[in-house]
């Protein structure tokens, strides 16, 4: 679990910082983003960060590391930009690793469905991470992003392995080149 400043005490600090003067309290979208944030129970392999600062929840990353599936072994970065809707509104994400990977393109958009049509307010940061985190560990070739990888993955799962394995290495697949992602 992460420990964050506390809201309240955070509030009277500012106060206190601009000499007693009303200091403008946090939307509901903000004290339930904190919340979600606060009771982040990520697996062992998740890492979040904040390379704003831990005062910029709206905007922070993280980093898996799936220890099962074909991508074991490599670090994937996600950042995640949350709007003023939220929790009304799904939060943005996208992956800062270029993967070979059937439901994230080249261009590091997400094929997850909790970030579309599925999305609702019960959901949380938490429920997030876990589904990009089971998109490593379990691609799914029926809903692609990324159109080759899908097929490959359906028509042939050990040239997928094998190419899966090529591009996070740092190699080649087809004609796009992969940074190692380890």
């Amino acid at each position: 679990m992460i420990r964050l400043f506390k809201v309240k005490e955070k509030q009277r600090e500012l106060a206190e910082a601009n000499g007693g003067k009303h200091v403008k309290k946090q939307s509901a979208g903000e004290l339930r983003l904190h919340k979600d944030i606060t009771e982040l129970n990520l697996p062992k392999s998740c890492v979040i960060y904040f390379p704003k600062g831990k005062d910029n929840l709206k905007a922070f990353e993280v980093s898996i590391r799936p220890d099962e599936g074909y991508y074991t072994g490599g670090k994937f970065v996600f950042s995640f930009q949350i709007s003023d809707f939220y929790p009304h509104e799904a939060p943005k994400v996208k992956c800062m690793t270029k993967v070979y990977h059937p439901n994230i393109d080249l261009e590091g958009n997400v094929c997850l469905n909790i970030l579309r049509e599925d999305w609702k307010p019960v959901l949380n940061i938490n429920t997030i991470v876990y589904g990009l985190y089971h998109l490593f560990t379990d691609p799914n070739h029926e809903d692609p992003l990324n159109h080759d990888a899908a097929e490959v993955l359906r028509d042939k799962p050990k040239e997928f392995a094998s190419n899966v394995r090529r591009a996070i290495s740092g190699g080649y697949v087809g004609k796009t080149c992969f940074s190692r992602c380890k």
